[in-house]
């Protein structure tokens, strides 16, 4: 998913902190500390970051089963 670019609340722009919060994240530092780190104080921007999900793996599966799918039926047809 794409992070959006500023905060839906204040307008606070967000989107180019996301990187530096994901790498961090992933090397195991407190979320908390992360975003205070990054000077991201509003509670509506933090929780901006806080519950962007990375949906695009869930929906791969789908969409290689549909091409599959689709697939079959034009050798079906064929």
């Amino acid at each position: 998913m794409l992070i959006p670019v500023r905060c839906f609340t204040c307008g606070n722009l967000i989107a180019d902190k996301f990187d530096d919060y994901q790498t961090k994240l992933k090397s195991g530092e407190d979320p908390e500390k992360v975003l205070n780190d990054l000077a991201i104080n509003r509670y509506c921007c933090r929780r901006m970051l806080l519950t962007t999900v990375e949906t695009i793996q869930q929906v791969i599966p789908f969409y290689e089963s549909i091409q599959k799918r689709k697939q079959e039926v034009q050798s079906e047809l064929d």
